[in-house]
């Protein structure tokens, strides 16, 4: 899987940081209980709790790998439904269904 090219920017730009910011998400996952598989399935649902596009993506392409099905994916932007909205969850699903399509 390929990095964004805003993200590959920020590297070069802030080794540093970045180098900082990649540590702490992994001192994150090894904090708790929760595995890398179920870490993923909850890092999607933020991701489309905060309409990001790229976390979206980033998020269903990583559970996809991780061995989630479409569906199972899907049915996690579903589940945000009651709480965000129509909206949100039709973006979501669509770029879900594009992470799909790839």
């Amino acid at each position: 899987m390929s990095l964004p090219k805003p993200y590959t920017d920020f590297k070069k730009q802030y080794p540093e940081l970045a180098q900082d910011f990649e540590a702490l998400g992994v001192k994150c996952r090894q904090v708790g209980p929760l595995d890398e598989r179920a870490a993923h399935m909850v890092k999607l649902g933020l991701a489309i709790a905060t309409g990001s596009k790229g976390g979206i993506k980033s998020q269903a392409r990583r559970a996809m790998d991780d061995g989630f099905t479409l569906e199972e994916v899907r049915h996690a932007a579903i589940l945000a439904l009651p709480t965000i909205g129509f909206p949100p969850i039709i973006a979501a699903l669509g770029w879900i269904n594009e992470v799909a399509a790839e």
